[in-house]
């Protein structure tokens, strides 16, 4: 017999035989089935193949469809179903629920599929070796580093070869400046020994957002001569398009998950340095570019020589030392030593540090701030600048509007408050003055130490006491004995040398 199954009608037709009084061997054949199936027929033990009439349930919005819904999507294809849904259950309540919106879901994904607009069409672009390098930042706050307990906020400059991914990242503490843009750059360029084709960027957009049009026309010029230096074609994506920078885009978001890996791994993310933070993402981006060395042998065949040197990464300013011997760099406070005062400094700004020349001669470096415009101008003042001439004025100290940031620690700073409690004014000032001197002649961490101790038995701090412990002492010129000679005996010499 047929291995086909055995129907319902198949089934129903046998009974009808049987029940007229075929035998099972008659009545099976007829109907064409088995023997054997007859038998489990009739011991009621055959499972029929029974198929389910399944239909589907009625369309909610067959009424409203055509009639109300295509006319609006026709106008706005950019409408969503629970838009539509919404508009629905207030012109008709109860009529369409909740529960419905998956089928309008559907409705309107199936006509914007057949007669909505055109959508963006992403074009997979191929990446010769040495044509192109990508430049991109990416903020970092989320990954919580900090500086000895001290909040990090900064960003990333992320340098990237398409074909090999090769990559430079370098820690950035302030915005996507020039400066910031040429350093990452040219380390990029200079740890790769070589350069591409092209340059590839997004607009720089971030970093034109806060200047204005004469400081954007020099940010274009000092990039235009920045690519010129190196013989690089510089390319930007259209503004506003990251997918253009889709080769930098999303390893973006793959180192930093790397970083935030090896952060966990490490247990804290607390640094003693900027320095060391840097040395740990670099560690992690040259671990990642060993990995495709044959890519990068490649690929560097391709790329043309490096420049004899780099080109300028900062910014030039000029800066006036007043008499207070306090400059001002980017709405930021910095003191100099007191033999400058008079001179212009010639300051190279950094992203993160300024470098001060008298001429050509390098005078003084210290880090960079940054002023926020929700804050106090920040300040770096250095108590060994100012020490040498408050030691002669020492009565200044007090009232001095930059008192607060002379004290090189914490320790300092509460020893002054003690002194300042228990003596009269003009002591407090001498005696702090004296202390500070004696730090500033070489004894800070030293005299650091002893202030905590004193401090802890609530004892004032004295600086003759603190001299005597430290053995300093006034330098005793010797008393020299000069002896004349008789101008004679030069001539007995000059006898001797003709003979």
């Amino acid at each position: 017999m047929t291995s086909k199954k055995i129907t319902p009608e198949q089934v129903r037709l046998y009974m009808k035989n049987r029940k007229n009084g075929d035998k099972q061997t008659i009545a099976a054949p007829r109907v064409g089935i088995s023997v054997r199936s007859g038998k489990r027929i009739d011991q009621n033990q055959h499972q029929q193949n029974k198929r389910k009439n399944i239909q589907n349930p009625r369309d909610p919005f067959i009424k409203v469809w055509e009639a109300e819904l295509v006319p609006l999507l026709g106008k706005d294809p950019n409408l969503r179903a629970i838009t539509l849904l919404d508009d629905l259950q207030d012109r008709y309540p109860e009529e369409y629920p909740d529960s419905s919106l998956r089928t309008l879901q559907r409705r309107v994904q199936n006509w914007k599929a057949l007669h909505g607009s055109e959508k963006e069409r992403m074009f997979l672009q191929e990446h010769p070796p040495g044509w192109q390098a990508i430049s991109d930042f990416t903020n970092c706050d989320e990954l919580g580093v900090t500086i000895l307990g001290m909040d990090l906020p900064h960003l990333l400059y992320h340098f990237r070869l398409p074909f090999s991914t090769w990559a430079y990242a370098f820690v950035i503490l302030g915005g996507e400046s020039f400066t910031a843009l040429s350093t990452g750059f040219q380390n990029g360029l200079w740890e790769l020994g070589g350069v591409p084709e092209t340059h590839r960027t997004d607009s720089l957009s971030a970093a034109f957002k806060n200047l204005n049009p004469s400081a954007q026309k020099d940010f274009t010029k000092a990039y235009n001569e920045l690519c010129t230096h190196y013989d690089v074609e510089a390319t930007r994506n259209n503004k506003g398009v990251k997918h253009e920078n889709g080769s930098i885009e999303s390893p973006h978001r793959h180192l930093k998950d790397k970083i935030d890996q090896k952060l966990r791994l490490r247990g804290s993310r607390d640094f003693y340095s900027i320095d060391e933070y840097r040395k740990f993402v670099d560690d992690i981006v040259k671990k990642n570019n060993a990995r495709i060395q044959s890519k990068i042998s490649e690929e560097r065949k391709y790329l043309k020589p490096l420049p004899k040197h780099k080109s300028r990464d900062f910014d030039t300013e000029s800066a006036h030392v007043p008499s207070t011997g306090i400059i001002t760099v980017r709405q930021s406070y910095y003191s100099v030593p007191s033999k400058l005062i008079g001179s212009t400094l010639s300051v190279h700004v950094y992203d993160d540090r300024l470098e001060c020349y008298l001429a050509t001669t390098l005078v003084m470096t210290v880090g960079r701030l940054r002023w926020s415009k929700s804050g106090p101008r920040p300040r770096n003042i250095n108590y060994l600048h100012v020490i040498p001439e408050l030691s002669r004025k020492p009565q200044a100290f007090r009232n001095y509007i930059f008192r607060n940031d002379l004290f090189p620690s914490e320790e300092y700073r509460r020893a002054w408050a003690l002194l300042n409690s228990q003596n009269d004014d003009r002591t407090a000032c001498k005696e702090m003055v004296k202390i500070l001197k004696l730090a500033a002649d070489g004894y800070q961490g030293q005299i650091a130490d002893e202030l905590k101790k004193q401090l802890r038995e609530n004892r004032v701090p004295k600086s003759a006491d603190l001299q005597a412990q430290f053995n300093v002492s006034k330098i005793v010129i010797p008393d020299l004995q000069v002896y004349e000679r008789d101008l004679g005996s030069y001539d007995e010499l000059l006898k001797q040398a003709t003979i």
